[in-house]
């Protein structure tokens, strides 16, 4: 054997090897399609070969599409394609979460289409939720953490509230619809208008099942993503007497007006008073003047003079002796 044979045994050696991983390769790749294009054969609903390729290419996960394709079709469903499954993934869906929201509302009674499904799923509601809450309804605290509804009865009594809504999903309006943050606040605003049409507080503990009542006939679920079965009273307690401290502060203040305008009163006065004695003031600086115009026009003489000067002196003498007694 010459050196140009061993160097030709030796090149076809290396492509052999190399070809066959490349066909290693290829063949384990494929296998993952073939396994889920046989798969879906013998459940019933063949998919082509090469959709089931094509799907890695559009990036789409065909593990996914084919397991809840054979779910959906054994569970009855047999209306769902692989194009709509694949169309929702595109779309930003849960894909699996839509399937088997989708059983559970077949398998409930509950009308829901693929359109109707794919709509909630992508508005970002949990849609599986939402039909477990339509079979089994839940209860909605009002208000949530252990707090009171406050609400004054006509006698002015507080009464302190608190309630248990049950719910269910109303599917058909689980888009557009308001949530359970609405149902708190419509049933919180029916419970202080019906305690504050009462005329006493008495008449609401007598009968605190009433309140229920009028609330739910006032139809505060229209409009929202659920149906209201019950509102149930858990706890109803007395509070402040908020009429009578409300009169205690109207008689304050009251008093404090009246202080205010017995003191604007007063200071009017003093001021009329200081007014009154700068005119006094201002008309004896204006004696001296008087009395000597008097002088030169003979009207008034010295023994005149002085005599209102003794009677000026004798009554200064009587202020100071009274003044003294005192």
């Amino acid at each position: 054997m010459n050196i140009a044979n061993i160097d030709f045994t030796v090149t076809y050696t290396m492509v052999f090897l190399v070809a066959g991983f490349f066909v290693f390769i290829g063949l384990t790749i494929i296998s993952k399609y073939v396994k889920l294009w046989f798969q879906a054969y013998v459940s019933g609903i063949p998919i082509p070969f090469f959709n089931i390729i094509g799907m890695s290419f559009r990036k789409i996960p065909p593990n996914l599409i084919v397991n809840a394709r054979i779910i959906a079709f054994k569970a009855g469903l047999k209306e769902i394609t692989t194009s709509d499954l694949e169309t929702h993934y595109l779309a930003g869906g849960k894909v699996s979460d839509i399937v088997k929201a989708m059983i559970a509302a077949d398998k409930a009674n509950i009308n829901l289409d693929w359109k109707q499904a794919t709509a909630i799923d992508l508005a970002g509601r949990d849609l599986f939720e939402a039909v477990k809450t339509s079979v089994h309804p839940k209860v909605i605290d009002c208000p949530p953490n252990g707090e009171y509804i406050s609400a004054v009865a006509g006698n002015g009594i507080e009464l302190k509230c608190r309630a248990r809504v049950t719910v269910r999903t109303n599917i058909s309006q689980l888009v557009g619809g308001a949530t359970e943050e609405t149902i708190i606040a419509r049933v919180g605003e029916g419970i202080v208008s019906t305690i504050g049409s009462a005329k006493n507080h008495q008449i609401v503990l007598e009968s605190p099942h009433n309140i229920s009542k009028t609330v739910l006939a006032t139809g505060l679920d229209a409009g929202t993503s659920y149906e209201i079965l019950s509102i149930d009273i858990a706890d109803i307690t007395i509070g402040d007497n908020v009429g009578a401290r409300l009169e205690v502060e109207g008689a304050e203040a009251n008093v404090k007006v009246a202080r205010a305008k017995a003191e604007e009163r007063r200071a009017m006065a003093v001021a009329l008073e200081q007014e009154n004695t700068a005119k006094i003031r201002d008309a004896e600086s204006k004696l001296p003047l008087a009395m000597a115009k008097a002088f030169e026009n003979g009207n008034l003489g010295i023994l005149d003079y002085l005599k209102m000067k003794n009677i000026q002196a004798d009554t200064t003498m009587r202020d100071f002796i009274a003044k003294t007694k005192k």
